[in-house]
């Protein structure tokens, strides 16, 4: 894996509306792996501060997010152009 993945992977782990749905689909990275990379990537403050902030969050783990019948389930805000780029559009 390149740095520029690995860097993108932590990002979306940060990222509070980002499932980790999504970075499996991405990159092909189940929840359990991200943990570690993350655990080997970060100081251990700062994934003891991650871990505690995802741990049981709803938006990061797809199963636990309830969409209403007929809506689909997207990856990325609305305001984001592309899930890789994660630019703004102007307004």
């Amino acid at each position: 894996m390149n740095q520029r993945d690995l860097d993108r992977i932590i990002e979306m782990a940060w990222e509070d509306r980002t499932p980790f749905d999504a970075i499996l689909l991405q990159f092909g990275i189940n929840e359990g792996d991200v943990i570690k990379l993350m655990r080997n990537n970060l100081k251990s403050s700062s994934f003891k501060l991650w871990r505690k902030r995802v741990q049981g969050r709803k938006t990061k783990h797809k199963n636990l997010i309830h969409y209403p019948e007929g809506v689909t389930p997207r990856f990325k805000c609305k305001m984001q152009r592309h899930i890789t780029g994660n630019k703004i559009s102007k307004r």
